[in-house]
């Protein structure tokens, strides 16, 4: 799962155009990288984040090497936003990896453009038996299921937890909502003279959460906005006024924000607070040296809650891998043994397979069992997942920061915004 905010989008309508032509020049072959070597399969397999994530991804995949001799698996990794342009290199070309992490916003892109492969066609070899159901389908399109679901996050309201509290300004609380959540960004920005968080109008993720606090929702089910300009415009003007006053970060700071921790100002110390996904939060400990503190998402004014959990990334299968049974051996193996579980931990969040999930619990320790633990308490009281995002919304993520960054230099009004990302969405979504 990428942080709260996901840059330098590919084009979907691009990108479409040259696998249409790599189908029909190529036949969009794996290339070389499904071959045997040695007597070996060779698998690649390819995921984005942190050093920490990579040594016990590739601990877990010696691991397998181990129990599956006859398969030896190559492996990259790189950060969120190079990791989405080089994986929309490769699927253009015809040359996507054997098994790929993927983020929610591109499941629907990288199915209805042919690249993954829909694991109804390797039965038998992926056990899903343990798997939230609700999860589970959010890795579907058209009712095929293209993306398996590795782990759950939420995304949560990150602080400094010693500056915080030395303000004396009240902690966050279960249920507390958007309007006590700007007091409290005023109370902060007043006691330490500096903007309370992270300025949440660039956020799509940040504006789902207070979107579905309303009752409304990003997407309908047939893949349309959810939403109108009205509502934008009004999410804009609540954010804008609050940058104007001081409380969150100014539109310089703002922009800095490049999806690592150490670009958003609470990273950089000019800010106390965050909006960010639970598991990738666990950057922050390098750079706060007392600690990080998570507390739930604000909700509507009536109570009811906008933050979900989501599955922090998926694992998917190349359509055209020349081995899928050992690719999805692979999956299976990193979602559902019980060895592999513990040394990947929570470093992706926490696992989808509940069995596992129970399992692991107590050998979890420092930010793995914060994260566990904040999860708990949101145990039944959050609403279901909604269905992943249509073709376009990954464009539409660089859009909507684009659009706010008008408003945040005073470029345009927030309903001037609105009304223009309005447009440019529902002409996206045609496309």
């Amino acid at each position: 799962m990428p942080g709260s905010r996901t840059r330098k989008s590919w084009r979907p309508r691009a990108v479409a155009t040259a696998l249409a032509l790599c189908a029909v020049l190529a036949g969009c072959s794996g290339g070389d990288g499904s071959s045997s070597a040695g007597g070996k399969v060779v698998l690649r397999y390819t995921w984005w984040g942190n050093p920490d994530r990579a040594a016990r991804t590739q601990e877990a995949v010696d691991l397998f090497e181990k129990e599956n001799p006859g398969i030896e698996v190559q492996t990259s990794f790189s950060g969120y936003d190079a990791y989405k342009q080089k994986l929309a290199t490769q699927a253009a070309g015809g040359d996507a990896p054997d098994v790929m992490q993927l983020d929610y916003r591109m499941i629907d892109q990288y199915a209805s453009g042919g690249v993954l492969m829909d694991f109804a066609k390797q039965q038998g070899t992926l056990d899903t038996g343990e798997f939230d159901k609700g999860l589970l389908a959010t890795g579907k399109v058209d009712g095929k299921q293209y993306a398996i679901p590795q782990a759950r996050g939420t995304e949560t309201v990150v602080y400094d937890t010693e500056q915080w509290k030395a303000t004396g300004v009240p902690l966050p609380r279960d249920g507390w909502t958007w309007s006590e959540w700007a007091d409290a960004m005023r109370a902060l920005a007043e006691k330490t003279g500096k903007p309370g968080a992270t300025d949440p109008g660039q956020s799509e993720d940040a504006f789902e959460v207070w979107l579905r606090g309303q009752g409304k929702a990003l997407y309908t089910k047939d893949r349309k906005l959810g939403f109108t300009a009205d509502d934008l415009a009004r999410w804009w003007t609540f954010t804008d006024k609050l940058r104007r006053e001081g409380a969150v970060s100014s539109a310089e700071q703002t922009t800095q924000i490049d999806g690592t921790v150490e670009n958003t100002p609470l990273g950089r110390g000019t800010a106390t607070a965050d909006t960010n996904w639970d598991a990738p939060s666990s950057g922050f400990l390098a750079l706060i040296p007392d600690g990080v503190t998570l507390a739930p998402m604000p909700s509507g004014e009536d109570g009811t809650p906008g933050q979900y959990f989501k599955p922090s990334m998926f694992m998917g299968v190349a359509a055209d891998t020349s081995n899928p049974k050992e690719s999805v051996r692979l999956v299976d193996f990193m979602l559902n043994d019980p060895e592999a579980a513990k040394i990947l931990g929570a470093t992706r969040g926490i696992p989808v397979n509940e069995t596992l999930r129970d399992a692991i619990a107590p050998g979890l320790k420092d930010f793995d069992r914060t994260v566990y633990d904040f999860q708990a308490s949101l145990e039944g009281r959050l609403d279901a997942p909604p269905q992943a995002p249509p073709s376009g919304d990954s464009a539409l993520q660089t859009t909507f920061q684009r659009d706010y960054d008008q408003v945040s230099y005073e470029r345009m009004s927030p309903r001037e915004a609105a009304e223009n990302y309005i447009t440019e969405a529902k002409a996206e979504l045609r496309s």
